[in-house]
């Protein structure tokens, strides 16, 4: 899932690519600045999914959930959390236990709350003011 965009349209191929391979309770924790193409990510991811929702950052509603393809997407973001406890109260646990995929911006917030098996994407601007996407740790 390593990659690079020079335009949010290819941030959203790279979503959509990586849509391919998810399955069923599948977390993924999506890391980077502000502006990093997180949510142009989770737009082709969600589309890749076979849902025809339109995805914005859950910054300010925390929470959204877009159903109609392949597996139920949850998206979160973390931004405005600042516990843990308030995450867990949004119902983090019960989240966890469906069967659909857990998107979590921000995840690196809390990383004691994430299942051992949360794959990592670490998001970045680059020098050339495209993004980067490396897996991984």
């Amino acid at each position: 899932m390593d990659g690079y965009a020079a335009s949010p349209e290819e941030m959203e191929l790279l979503g959509r690519a990586a849509a391919a391979a998810a399955g069923p309770g599948m977390v993924i924790a999506l890391v980077g600045g502000l502006g990093s193409g997180k949510t142009h990510w989770v737009k082709g991811f969600v589309a890749g999914i076979g849902s025809g929702a339109g995805v914005t950052s859950p910054t300010f509603g925390l929470l959204h959930e877009y159903p109609g393809g392949r597996l139920p997407v949850c998206h979160l973001d973390f931004y405005r959390l600042e516990s843990a406890a308030e995450l867990v109260a949004l119902g983090w646990d019960e989240l966890l236990e469906q069967d659909g995929v857990v998107l979590a911006e921000w995840g690196d917030k809390f990383p004691e709350l994430m299942p051992p098996d949360t794959r990592w994407l670490h998001f970045s601007i680059a020098p050339d003011q495209g993004r980067t996407l490396r897996c991984g740790d």
